[in-house]
Parts: structure tokens; sequence; C-alpha cells
């Protein structure tokens, strides 16, 4: 029998570090072959050529789907998404996959699963049903949700709204979040192997800071930013570990951003362009708190018992376990909510943080499902109606 040809579709650094433990359950599969499309910001110099991580790995890269304009305006995402599809058409023509995977709800991965509907292919959608009333992801994440075949859901709610979206419930899966599962695995940095792996001492209080894009706001980004870095000035006596923001509209202009306020805090602030999955969740696990507004802070932070202050509305709508506190995009906001995460009554309470995103078998369940699922009539979808029986 001739193997099953997996193709697996990465476009950044932090959702190809939740796809890695599945990547490495599909090329360890005798009944499987993994396919590698990179693309996106894997590829660009200014986000730190995270395609050389992949291949660090151990993973070949059968396709890179080069989709990234220098320009991060509006008109720049959208061009850049209508190269995505020309480039995939080509990739997926070529590897020609039985199934390609694709996670979450970015627009490298809206020009991917345009293609794959287009040519046929059946397509299995990690995290759908989940909401970020704050970014487009929210309408990209649902789009990829009607063109996909297959989906994997981190919850049982986003299961129920996969299943309203109209998709059948015999093809939805609550196998958790693939993200949980790399930290039962992973064997993390010391906090002496961290800090000489990114050259910054860590001290006696430290806060990682992830703050991306909110990409529909009219108002921009700049501003939360400034008030951000006037909130951390608050916490002298933190150091501060800053990674790079995606490749979203008005990205750019944060990460400049960010760069000068580190170049003018270099005892106290370090910013990093890619810490990569493991330096990542290392300096997690040694924080004492995450802050920002990354859907880290929502699904890994937890399971860490880790608090996790998250700033403005980019994940409003996500399931939160009680070690995450909410504030708006204000200094005082900010540093009021950092001051209750590391406060000793708010540490005391994080023993009994639950997360809600499975129990870190996610990325095996998924797999085996990948390789056994009938394919002869998978790309004939009804809607599924929850309220009109005919």
């Amino acid at each position: 029998m001739p193997r099953r040809r997996i193709c697996v579709v990465t476009g950044t650094r932090a959702e190809y570090g939740l796809l890695s433990r599945l990547m490495a359950e599909l090329k360890a599969d005798p009944g499987l072959e993994l396919q590698v499309i990179a693309t996106g910001a894997h590829l660009a110099p200014e986000f730190g050529l995270t395609y050389r991580v992949i291949e660090e790995d151990g993973f070949t890269i059968d396709a890179r789907v080069e989709m990234l304009l220098s320009s991060d305006t509006p008109v720049g995402i959208a061009k850049s998404i209508g190269l995505g599809v020309i480039g995939m058409a080509d990739a997926l023509a070529r590897l020609a996959p039985d199934i390609m995977v694709v996670l979450g709800d970015r627009y490298e991965i809206l020009a991917a699963a345009q293609a794959a509907m287009a040519a046929r292919i059946p397509i299995a959608h990690i995290h759908g049903g989940e909401s970020t009333e704050g970014a487009i992801d929210e309408a990209v994440r649902h789009a990829v949700t009607k063109m996909s075949h297959l989906h994997f859901v981190a919850a049982e709610p986003y299961a129920k709204r996969v299943v309203q979206l109209g998709e059948d419930p015999s093809r939805v899966f609550n196998f958790g979040a693939p993200g949980i599962d790399n930290i039962k695995r992973l064997k993390l940095l010391s906090k002496a192997e961290l800090e000489a792996s990114i050259g910054f001492e860590l001290g006696a209080k430290s806060l990682l800071v992830t703050y991306h894009p909110v990409t529909l706001s009219k108002d921009g980004a700049e501003g939360p930013l400034c008030e951000l870095f006037t909130a951390l000035d608050r916490f002298p006596e933190a150091k501060v570990i800053i990674t790079s923001p995606n490749a979203d509209a008005g990205g750019r202009s944060m990460a400049a951003l960010i760069e000068g306020y580190a170049a003018k805090n270099p005892k106290r602030v370090k910013a990093v362009t890619s810490l990569g999955q493991l330096r990542y969740l290392s300096a997690m696990s040694l924080a004492d708190a995450l802050v920002g507004n990354s859907s880290s802070g929502i699904i890994e932070a937890p399971a860490f018992k880790k608090p996790a202050v998250n700033i403005g509305e980019r994940q409003h709508g996500r399931l939160k376990a009680s070690s995450v506190i909410d504030c708006a995009e204000t200094a005082d906001a900010i540093a009021g909510a950092i001051k209750k995460a590391v406060s000793p009554e708010f540490k005391a309470t994080l023993g009994a943080t639950v997360s809600l995103y499975g129990d870190g078998n996610a990325s095996m369940r998924i797999k085996d499902c990948l390789r056994d699922v009938d394919l002869g009539d998978i790309l004939r979808k009804k809607f599924h109606d929850i309220t009109f029986k005919p």
C-alpha cells in the first residue's frame, strides 16, 4: 500500500512550534509520508529566517512559498495573500498530498486553504471554532473552517461552534491543543542555560512580553505599545524579555519601537526576534508572569500555572483559566494587572489553575486520525443544520 501523503503548511515561528510535535509523529509513522511547506515569515530575514529552525529539527522542507511583501499595510497584506494562493497552487500541484494540514487563523493559512480547496485536496484544520474578536483572525479562522473537511479543536465549546457553522459532527474531534504536548515532553532549559542562550540575565524577577498588532483596531498599535512600555517602567526591578510581533499589518513599526525601547534600557530589557519553541516555553516557565496579547498566555501559560496579563481585546472570546488577568490598553491598567499577577496573594491561587485545552496528547490523536480516516467521499460536504430538519 502506498503511504498516505500528509502535507503540513507553516508560516510563522509560533504556529510551527505548535505543529512540530505533530510533524514528528507523522514523520515517525511508517504508513505516512510527511510533506512540509514553509511560507510567510519563515522565509523573511527580518523575522529571523525561521525556516532554518524547521530544518535544524530534522524536517525536510518540500516547498518554500514566498508570499510576504515588504509592506505590512492592509494593501500589502492583501497582495501577500494573493501571492500565497499562486505559490501554494504550484506547490500543491507538485506535491499532490492526500491531506493538507493547517493550524489557526493567519492569512498565510487562508491562502493555503484557498489553493487546496480549488485543487480538491482535503483540508484538516487545527484550532478551529475559537473566537478572537479583536483581530481579522476571527474571520480567517471561520473561513478556513468552512473550507476544511476535518476539524481538530482544542475544547468542547469550540467543537460546538464548528458544528454551529454547519460542519458534520462526525468530522469534528476535540483532542485538545497541540501546544500543551510540547510542555509535557520538551526538556526545558534551566535559568542559566536560557540566560546563556539569549545573552541576558533574568535576575530575581522577570517578565516575558509578547504583544501583537490588534488588526481590527483603526487606531494602530503604537499607542497601546507605548502604554505597555510605560507600565513596564513602573517595575524597574524586573528584567523583561520582549519577542517581536507577528507579520501582521503594523507589525514592522511595532518591532522598531520594541528595538528602540530595548536599546534605551539594555540592562533591563532584551528584545528577541524569535526565541523558538524551546526557549520561549523555557522563558515562560521561568518568568514571574507573561504579559501581552498572545494566545500563549491563554493556552500555554495556564499549563505552567503561570499568571498571564492579557491586554486589550485581541484574545476576547477565548476560554480563559483563572490565572489569566484581563486589562485595558492603558499604562495604569497594565501596571495594575502586573502588580496583581506577581503579588503573593495571586501566586497563592495558581496551584488551583486548570488547563482548559486538553491533556497534552493531541498530536498523537491527530496523527492517528489523519492516518486512518476514510478519504473516499470526504470532499462532499453537506451543511449540518442544527435547527432545520427537512
